[in-house]
């Protein structure tokens, strides 16, 4: 006989999906609480949960890529698939910017630099870290026409709403920098992160546009899936941030890798689930 997925957990946390419930907590976040306290598969929490509530989980929007052809045409440019993975959902892109482009969004920002933060996890500020050492500039939506050029195009790669995604936040890593393995999406089994989702929920997508061609070194790992993207100029890749479930996705632990020679310039696009 086939045990159920409850039933294979220890009775106290049977017990503590059980009260969890019956407060009103969300499965998505009893699952991640289940993954990252008591170390449970993702596969398993989301189950036992479901059995425990009678849950009958819902795909939700996200944003994707078409991949069914080896080129995709926005509306002012044609752009090249180069690589596409389905779970977690990766897609390498080619020829996203021209050179032109990459190099006037480097200019622009040249002066606008100072060094990158991170949100603490309270939320109450954001600040520097060890683990992050480029040095970065946030540019608003539209900003100026060739910003305004990029979201566009963005947006219809992903087949997501313009109004739904930050600003562009250009990185300027140098030689030793980088940026070590953290997930873009927020978690909200936490004060702070919750406190970022108020405003345009998760960030359910990510574009890393590279603006420039580097020597060696600054790929963008994903640890968990022995894969890394070499920078090169126009590129991009995209990863969809949470599950077809709008479960935030562990499997796209990412790193920006240290700069052995040369310089790393890329732009971040992260898209939101609702207007931002």
């Amino acid at each position: 006989m086939i045990q159920s997925a409850i039933h294979t957990l220890p009775v106290e946390w049977q017990a503590w999906i059980q009260e969890n419930l019956a407060r009103g907590c969300t499965p998505d976040s009893m699952a991640m609480v289940m993954v990252r306290d008591g170390k449970f598969d993702p596969a398993l929490a989301e189950a036992a949960i479901r059995e425990a509530g009678g849950v009958q989980r819902v795909t939700k929007p996200r944003p994707d890529i078409d991949t069914s052809s080896n080129t995709i045409q926005t509306p002012d440019r044609m752009v090249h698939v180069l690589l596409s993975l389905a779970a977690p959902r990766i897609v390498l892109l080619g020829n996203v910017l021209s050179d032109e482009e990459c190099d006037q969004l480097c200019d622009y920002v040249s002066g606008k630099l100072s060094r990158s933060t991170v949100v603490t996890d309270d939320g109450a500020q954001v600040q520097a870290h060890a683990g992050r050492t480029s040095r970065g500039a946030m540019l608003m939506r539209g900003e100026t026409d060739l910003i305004a050029r990029v979201d566009a195009r963005l947006a219809a790669l992903a087949k997501w709403p313009v109004e739904n995604g930050e600003g562009l936040q250009v990185q300027w890593y140098d030689i030793g920098n980088e940026y070590r393995a953290h997930f873009d999406w927020f978690d909200p089994t936490q004060a702070g992160p919750r406190k970022h989702m108020e405003h345009g929920g998760q960030r359910v997508g990510t574009f890393v546009l590279y603006l420039n061609d580097v020597p060696q070194g600054g790929g963008t790992g994903f640890p968990g899936l022995g894969l890394e993207v070499q920078p090169r100029k126009g590129n991009a890749v995209f990863f969809a941030n949470t599950d077809m479930f709008g479960t935030p996705d562990r499997n796209t632990l990412h790193s920006g890798m240290p700069v052995v020679s040369g310089v790393k310039v890329i732009a971040n696009k992260w898209l939101r689930e609702r207007p931002y």
